[in-house]
Formats: C-alpha cells, sequence, structure tokens
C-alpha cells in the first residue's frame, strides 16, 4: 500500500503534460478523439448492462417475495 501511495504522490502538471505530450506523439491528434468515443460508447454500454442486471435483480426479487 505505501508504494502506490507513494507514486501518486509523484504526479504532478509536469508528470500529466509529458504523458498527454507523449500520448499525442504516439497517436496523433485524429486519433484521439476516435479512441476517445469508443471509450465513451463502451462506458456507455457498460452502465445499460448494469441497470439491466439491476432490473433483473429487482425483478427476481419481486417474484421471490410474491411466493
Amino acid at each position: 500500500m505505501n508504494a502506490l501511495a507513494i507514486f501518486l504522490g509523484m504526479i504532478g502538471t509536469p508528470q500529466v503534460i509529458l504523458i498527454v505530450v507523449i500520448v499525442l506523439l504516439l497517436f496523433g491528434g485524429k486519433k484521439i478523439p476516435e479512441m476517445m468515443k469508443g471509450l465513451g460508447g463502451g462506458v456507455k454500454e457498460f452502465k445499460n448492462a448494469m441497470k439491466e442486471e439491476e432490473n433483473k435483480d429487482s425483478k427476481k426479487d419481486e417474484t421471490t417475495t410474491k411466493e
């Protein structure tokens, strides 16, 4: 746990800027919006799946309590 706290404590503004520059150099300016759009779609799909699962669980609980 201490190693994680030390690592997180060392990240500052210069490190974030360096990471952003490296990502821009690796993927280019045109590819990054496409990647973020895909990531957003994945998060949306995950949320929808979680809601469906919660609805299934609540319906299952309702039928169990009725019996």
